[in-house]
C-alpha cells in the first residue's frame, strides 16, 4: 500500500504524465444506477520498488506465484474504500514514447551539453505507441486514447492482459535445479595469463608477439581483457593507449584500467560514442570521468557513429615502437559479454595493428580517411570490399569452380547486398546465411535464391558476433566484423571487418560456424513461409550449438 499512489482522472482534470514503458492499470469505479458517475483513476505499478514478482506462501509441495498487477487488483477494495461504487475493472495499459534525441543548433552549447538536453528531452518524448489489454471497455479505452492525445490512426496495439514483459529476466528462481540453466564458469584461455599472481606466468605482450589470440565470450573470460589492459597500464614500457568505448558498463573495470594508466603516466585516448542509444547518460559520465583524470576524449566523429570496438596499445621495446590491437565484434562491457556471443582478435601483427592506427588517427583529424589493404572500414570502403569479394564468389561459380559464402550476422537488410547476394544465388555460389534478428533477404526462392539457406539462432545467449567466410577459391578468406549489413553500418556508421591470417584461428572459428550451421535444437528456418519453424535434422545426434562450442572450448584448455 505505502508503494501504491492512485491518481483519479475524469474528463476536465489533466491526465498525468505516462513514463516511458512503464506499466499502469487504468481502474473504472462503475455504477449501475448512473454511467455519469462513473470513476476513473490511474496506478502505476510500483517495480522499481517491489519485485513484479510475488512469491505466495508454499502449500504441501506446490509454490505459487502471483504477479504484482494482480495483488493490486485483488486489493483494489482496500485501495478505493472511500468510494460509492458497484464494481470495479482494471486493465493493464504501456505507453512507449518517441526515442529519438532532438538536437538544438545552438552553436554557444558543446556537444555534451546538447546530448544532455537531449536525454532530458527524451523522458517526455510524444507518445508512438499505446498497447493495452484487449479486454479492455471501449468507453475506458477510448477515455485512455484522448487523454493521451493519440488518435485510431496511430494504431493502439491489443495485447495480453499483462504487458512489460522484460521483467521476467528476474523471475524467482523457486524450482528444482533441472528447471535452472547450469551455471558456466568462463573458461581461463589457455595461451594467456590466468589472472593469478605466478611468477613465471608469460606477459599478455610476449604472448601476442609469438601468435594472435582469439577470445570467444562468454564461454571464455572477458578478464583477459581487463588484465591486458591493466598489465598496460602498469608496465613503463608501454606509452599510450587509445581505445573506442561505445556501451560502458556501469561499474566499468575498462575505464579503471584506463585512469590507472594516466596515474601511470600513460598518454590515453579513447573516443567515446555519445549517441550510443539508451547509453548515453552513461557514456557522458565515464567521459567526464577520464577527461577529469587527464585523458584525451574524442566525442565520435561529426555525421557518423563510431561502432568499432578496438585499443590500440603503443609499446617501446629497445629501439623499437611496437604495437598490440584488440579489434572485436561486441562492446568493452563485462556485463554484457556474460550474456552476448561475441569474439575478440588480440594481435601484434603489423598489418593490422598498423591499419589500426590509422583509423585512431582518422578519429583525431576527420581528414585522414588513410588506405586500407587488410582491414574492411566503413563508411568508406567496406562496402566496395565486400562486393568484390562477393563478385569474386559469383566469378568462380561461373568457372563451375567450388563458390561459397557464409554470413553470421545479426541483421541483413541492405538492399544492395541483398541484391548482390540473389545474384550470387543465381550464378552458383553456395550461401549459408546465420543471422539472429532481421533478415529481408527471402531464401530457397527457385530461379533467384535457390542456392541460399538460412537460419537463425535464439538460445540462452545473446548471438552478437559478426562472422564472414568466403571460400576463395580454397585459400578461404575470414574477417570478424563489428558491422551489420545495413545502411547505416556501411554508410553513416565507423566500423572494422578484421581478417584472420592465423591458420589455427581460422580452424577454431570454422569449427564453431559449423556447429551453428549443425543446430537442430535452438535454429529456426528464416525460408519463403516466415513462419520460423524450428530447423530438425532426422536421424541426427542433437546439437545445440552453444553448449557445444563451449565443450569444444573446454575441450581445447585440456
Amino acid at each position: 500500500m505505502p508503494s501504491l499512489f492512485p491518481i483519479m482522472v475524469d474528463n476536465t482534470s489533466k491526465f498525468p504524465f505516462l513514463k516511458d514503458k512503464s506499466g499502469y492499470l487504468i481502474i473504472k469505479l462503475g455504477r449501475n444506477d448512473n454511467a455519469k458517475k462513473n470513476k476513473y483513476a490511474l496506478i502505476e505499478v510500483p517495480t522499481n520498488a517491489i519485485s513484479r514478482f510475488v512469491v505466495l506462501p508454499k502449500e504441501k509441495e506446490k509454490k505459487i506465484i502471483i504477479l504484482l498487477d494482480d495483488v493490486i487488483r485483488y486489493c483494489l477494495e482496500d485501495v478505493f474504500n472511500n468510494f460509492i461504487y458497484d464494481y470495479i475493472e482494471a486493465y493493464n495499459i504501456k505507453i512507449t514514447r518517441d526515442a529519438e534525441i532532438d538536437m538544438d543548433n545552438d552553436l554557444s552549447k558543446s556537444f555534451v551539453e546538447k546530448i544532455s538536453k537531449g536525454l532530458k528531452d527524451r523522458k517526455k518524448g510524444q507518445p508512438v505507441r499505446l498497447v493495452y489489454d484487449s479486454q479492455i471497455a471501449p468507453d475506458m479505452l477510448a477515455f485512455v486514447m484522448k487523454k493521451v492525445k493519440l488518435g485510431k490512426e496511430d494504431n493502439p496495439i491489443p495485447g495480453g492482459r499483462y504487458h512489460n514483459f522484460k521483467d521476467f529476466i528476474s523471475f524467482p528462481n523457486i524450482g528444482t535445479p533441472d528447471l535452472s540453466y547450469k551455471k558456466i564458469i568462463p573458461l581461463k584461455h589457455p595461451d594467456l595469463p590466468n589472472g593469478q599472481s605466478v611468477k613465471d606466468q608469460p606477459s599478455f605482450f610476449k604472448v601476442l608477439k609469438k601468435k594472435d589470440v582469439l577470445l570467444t565470450y562468454p564461454y571464455q573470460s572477458f578478464d583477459h581483457i581487463i588484465d591486458l589492459l591493466r598489465e598496460a597500464s602498469i608496465d613503463p614500457k608501454v606509452q599510450s593507449i587509445k581505445i573506442t568505448l561505445y556501451r560502458v558498463a556501469k561499474n566499468s573495470s575498462i575505464v579503471k584500467a584506463l585512469i590507472n594508466a594516466i596515474k601511470n603516466g600513460k598518454q590515453v585516448t579513447a573516443i567515446i560514442e555519445l549517441q550510443a542509444r539508451f547509453d548515453e547518460e552513461a557514456n557522458i559520465y565515464w567521459a567526464n570521468k577520464l577527461q577529469e583524470e587527464g585523458a584525451k576524449v574524442i566525442y565520435g566523429v561529426p555525421g557518423l557513429k563510431v561502432h568499432t570496438k578496438m585499443f590500440l596499445i603503443t609499446r617501446k621495446e629497445g629501439n623499437k615502437t611496437l604495437n598490440y590491437t584488440h579489434i572485436g565484434t561486441g562492446n568493452f562491457n563485462r556485463d554484457t559479454a556474460g550474456v552476448y556471443t561475441d569474439h575478440s582478435l588480440l594481435t601484434a601483427d603489423k598489418r593490422i595493428t598498423e591499419e589500426v592506427a590509422k583509423v585512431f588517427s582518422f578519429y583525431s583529424d576527420n581528414l585522414k580517411t588513410g588506405t586500407y589493404k587488410h582491414l574492411l572500414v566503413s563508411p568508406f570502403f567496406m562496402r566496395k570490399q565486400i562486393l568484390l569479394l562477393i563478385n569474386n564468389e559469383i566469378q568462380n561459380a561461373k568457372k563451375n569452380k567450388p563458390a561459397s559464402i557464409i554470413l553470421k550476422l545479426n541483421n541483413l537488410v541492405d538492399p544492395e547486398m541483398i541484391k548482390k547476394l540473389y545474384e550470387a544465388s543465381t550464378a552458383g555460389v553456395k550461401i549459408k546465411l546465420i543471422i539472429r534478428g532481421i533478415c529481408s533477404l527471402v531464401a530457397g526462392v527457385k530461379g533467384l535464391s535457390e542456392n541460399i539457406e538460412a537460419i537463425s539462432i535464439v538460445d540462452r545467449f545473446l548471438e552478437h558476433s559478426r562472422v564472414l567466410v568466403f571460400y576463395n577459391g580454397g585459400d578461404e578468406k575470414y574477417f570478424l566484423s563489428s558491422a551489420d549489413w545495413m545502411a547505416r553500418n556501411f554508410d553513416f556508421r565507423s566500423e572494422v571487418a578484421v581478417p584472420i591470417y592465423d591458420t589455427t584461428i581460422q580452424v577454431q572459428l570454422r569449427k564453431i560456424i559449423d556447429m551453428l550451421w549443425a543446430d537442430n535444437t535452438k535454429a529456426r528456418i528464416l525460408g519463403t513461409e516466415q513462419n520460423n519453424e524450428y530447423r530438425k535434422i532426422n536421424n541426427k545426434q542433437k546439437v545445440r550449438a552453444q553448449e557445444a562450442t563451449y565443450n569444444l572450448l573446454t575441450t581445447k584448455k585440456k
